[in-house]
């Protein structure tokens, strides 16, 4: 099949790309690199030519709420459009556990306003929702800090490796449009408080974790269901402690 991947040369693009390519695939990566712009809608046309499956892998480059709202909302309009004057047969497209449970976070809003797109289009489709990247922990720890102390309420996350996201968007480009959503989640479920206490120990970052049960997580005020998956999921196999052995520990 060729697969062209939106958002192919970032962190999960290049994963699945290089998985789907072992399997015998024709891979093509579309980025702003590589001449197609969503937002523009320039190069799609000529990127989706032939080709049988799409995965959107893209992400906003501002988290700001208006911005993020418009940016999935712009791509996917154009994205989804020009799917179905090219006549591809399967939209993957790259969502969040639990997106709709968090209205008070902008960025979780705009994946919501994305998934309707694509659940109000044309083109039969699989959304792949995935909880919170292992690879994120320094981020959260970014945006929760105030001079050496991080402050994170303790509810359930169940982080997953983008190795694992990778995996499974694979399997799901393999498999018929489900026209529905896959809940995809690591293999351990620990609060957010201790999976970036972990990670700060690991990579011998010597600020503390506090945990405030109120402490929000981009607008969010969580409990132990907001970013878990509440049924059935597809579960990774690299756990916190396998991803943290391959990180660059070094002081």
């Amino acid at each position: 099949m060729k697969i062209v991947i939106i958002g192919g040369t970032g962190l999960i693009g290049t994963k699945l790309g290089a998985l789907l390519r072992a399997d015998g695939h024709e891979v093509v990566p579309a980025s702003p690199s590589t001449g197609v712009d969503i937002i523009a809608g320039t190069g799609l046309a000529e990127v989706l030519t032939g080709a049988d499956v799409v995965v959107d892998v893209t992400n906003s480059p501002s988290f700001e709420e208006k911005a993020v709202l418009d940016f999935f909302r712009t791509a996917g309009r154009n994205l989804l459009a020009a799917e179905a004057a090219a006549g591809v047969r399967h939209h993957v497209v790259l969502s969040i556990v639990n997106a709709e449970r968090n209205p008070d976070s902008g960025y979780m809003r705009a994946k919501v306003a994305q998934e309707e797109l694509v659940k109000a289009g044309t083109v039969p489709y699989t959304i792949v929702r995935a909880t919170q990247f292992l690879e994120f922990a320094g981020a959260i720890a970014a945006t929760a800090a105030q001079g050496d102390t991080i402050t994170l309420p303790p509810a359930a996350m169940q982080p997953i490796a983008a190795d694992d996201v990778a995996a499974a968007l694979a399997w799901a480009v393999e498999q018929p449009p489900a026209d529905g959503s896959i809940d995809i989640a690591g293999p351990e479920k620990l609060g957010q408080d201790e999976f970036v206490r972990r990670y700060l120990a690991a990579v011998h970052d010597p600020r503390k974790v506090v945990t405030d049960p109120d402490a929000r997580y981009f607008g969010a005020l969580l409990d132990d269901s907001s970013l878990v998956p509440l049924g059935q999921a597809r579960l990774g196999r690299i756990s916190l402690a396998d991803w943290l052995a391959t990180q660059d520990t070094a002081a």
